[in-house]
């Protein structure tokens, strides 16, 4: 019986490896778009989106995890991802991400105030509406995701 073939899929952050498995597929947001990636695929090189990177682990089932832009990267099988910060899903903590998202919305307040023009717009940028959504683990509705703006107020706003 013939085995079906496999990438290795390793997403690491200036903190080390966040996420390392084999999989028949890859699913990633560029810059330009979706980009689905399989075994033994042209090599690419591809900016990411603020979003998430998902991996198949089961016939429907995909283990999810969101990235902070950053870069992939497939050679020989090999998908290889860049951010400067990356988290799986079942690690994301709500309530972390809504303090997060109410320090940033404090710091906004705060650039408009002060005419601090680059701040606001830095914030801004951190905070933008995302594409998409990581689904809730318990509801896979739409209407329960984990909104990524939170992601980068999380990461980059400590």
């Amino acid at each position: 019986m013939d085995e079906k073939p496999v990438l290795t899929v390793d997403v690491v952050t200036p903190d080390g490896s966040v996420y390392q498995n084999q999989t028949t597929m890859v699913v990633c947001k560029t810059t330009l778009g979706e980009i689905g990636i399989m075994p033994n695929h042209v090599p690419t090189l591809a900016a990411l989106a603020i979003d998430e990177v998902r991996v198949k682990v089961g016939e429907d089932a995909y283990d999810e995890i969101a990235v902070s832009g950053g870069f992939m990267e497939f050679s020989h099988n090999t998908l290889s991802i860049v951010a400067s910060a990356a988290e799986r899903r079942e690690n994301i903590d709500a309530n972390r991400a809504q303090r997060a998202k109410e320090r940033a919305e404090r710091r906004i307040a705060e650039a408009k105030e002060g005419h601090n023009i680059d701040e606001l717009h830095r914030l801004k940028f951190l905070l933008r509406e995302p594409s998409t959504g990581l689904k809730s683990p318990v509801n896979k509705k739409k209407s329960q995701v984990f909104d990524l703006r939170l992601f980068g107020a999380i990461h980059f706003l400590r």
